[in-house]
């Protein structure tokens, strides 16, 4: 009765030339203005008693800042694709549990939940992570279409590609989680070196990475998978594919704990997975891939239904848990080994690309030996998985940076001091080593 009587006053006020405003309903979230801009106008034609404030944070910068203001909430909504971003707020009892009015979401996509079990974020719609091109900037460097995550790792793609950093980038986070699941620890973290020794860039911000593939900065970006569709979309030379190591997630929204309007925040997540919400996603600024089955008889050619295509993500039952326990302590790896010694990781890869050229049939054992001691060197991890997943190692890593010259912890700065000192070291080796190989 109380939300209905809200309503009805605010619509009196409406009607009587806006003399009393509409409820404000704060969500914070990663999605580019391009999404939210677009729902956020569906949502309050059809709610003229709410108003959306949208705050734009990074994954990351956000979860923070839920947790900052906890004590003094002014924000009803965190809205993302990273359901171990999530995790990391439920855990921290930053999330309600609120009660939704919703029909026609399937409990599942692919193996995956929909909602959290327990109730305290939900599905709206589907995310998968793989890798967009600039078809005619691969054209003009005669190059073709990386579709694997191991096609990125070859020498001919040196310099070509972009990604953000998993500290910088929720969705990144994901897409460096996944290929750690899918493959293993040792050898995904690997895969990550040799395709980053090939990066031009590590972006500031996720959208940097589609940015500079649409505008020929680079040629291939390591993206989630609406980025690519809506380029697509809106006309830029490009194309994306799934490797066949790829998850399938749903990307979520939940209502912050003691939200200062917690009926405008059900109202919103109501909204967003409604018929009308969810045909918003098919907008060719959005192109998500939603999570009610029927919006797909709506959908524009060439955009994937995970409920008929059952190859995506098939690869990787992505698990939340494990991602969520080492949620800052892979963040804090990938910017140690790469983002914050790119230079020396670019210079040791080609090295190693120059050396195996140079011996393509391995034929002089000597150079061989040299080569395979270079890669080992590059591949070494500071920790083991089994480390990365202890809780009370992995309580020294409480935050993110978005620069390496952030203060952290002192304990998780002395612990990265003593990675980035074994890096340089190896990095350094590597190059030596293939070196010398080269000039045999």
């Amino acid at each position: 009765m109380k939300k209905l009587l809200c309503s009805s006053v605010a619509t009196l006020g409406l009607m009587t030339g806006g003399a009393l405003a509409a409820e404000k309903v704060t969500v914070v979230t990663s999605f580019p203005d391009d999404m939210t801009t677009v729902i956020e106008k569906a949502f309050e034609a059809a709610n003229p008693e709410y108003d959306l404030e949208v705050l734009n944070k990074s994954t990351s910068s956000g979860v923070k800042y839920v947790g900052e203001t906890a004590g003094n909430n002014t924000t009803d909504l965190f809205w993302a694709s990273a359901p171990d971003a999530f995790e990391v707020l439920k855990k921290n009892g930053h999330l309600a549990k609120p009660t939704l009015n919703v029909s026609g979401i399937p409990d599942m996509i692919g193996s995956y939940p929909m909602n959290d079990p327990d109730g305290h974020y939900f599905g709206f719609a589907a995310s998968g992570y793989g890798i967009m091109w600039n078809t005619r900037y691969l054209e003009a460097n005669g190059l073709e279409p990386a579709r694997e995550w191991a096609d990125l790792e070859k020498p001919e793609y040196f310099g070509h590609v972009g990604m953000s950093a998993p500290s910088r980038s929720g969705t990144t986070h994901l897409t460096v989680e996944t290929v750690l699941q899918g493959e293993g620890w040792e050898q995904g973290w690997a895969d990550w070196k040799w395709i980053a020794g090939n990066f031009a860039t590590v972006s500031e911000r996720s959208f940097g990475v589609p940015d500079g593939v649409n505008t020929g900065n680079f040629g291939l970006g390591i993206v989630i998978d609406f980025f690519g569709f809506s380029s697509k979309a809106s006309g830029f030379p490009v194309d994306f594919a799934y490797p066949s190591v790829t998850a399938l997630v749903p990307a979520n929204i939940g209502v912050v704990a003691n939200a200062p309007n917690e009926a405008g925040a059900v109202k919103f997540i109501e909204f967003l997975l409604s018929p009308d919400g969810q045909k918003t996603l098919l907008d060719p600024a959005i192109m998500r891939l939603p999570v009610n089955p029927e919006t797909y008889a709506s959908a524009p050619e060439g955009l994937p239904n995970p409920f008929e295509d059952d190859s995506i993500g098939a690869a990787v039952k992505f698990d939340v848990d494990t991602s969520g326990a080492r949620y800052y302590i892979v963040s804090s790896m990938f910017d140690v080994m790469i983002t914050y010694r790119l230079d020396d990781l670019r210079a040791a890869v080609k090295a190693v690309h120059e050396a195996e050229a140079k011996h393509p049939d391995g034929s002089n054992a000597e150079a061989a030996a040299l080569i395979a001691e270079a890669r080992s060197l590059i591949e070494a991890l500071p920790i083991t998985e089994e480390q990365s997943l202890d809780p009370e190692f992995s309580a020294a890593f409480s935050s993110k940076r978005k620069k390496a010259d952030d203060e952290v912890d002192a304990r998780q700065a002395a612990i990265e001091q003593e990675w980035d000192s074994m890096v340089v070291e190896n990095y350094r080796r590597a190059k030596e080593l293939a070196e010398k190989a080269a000039a045999m």
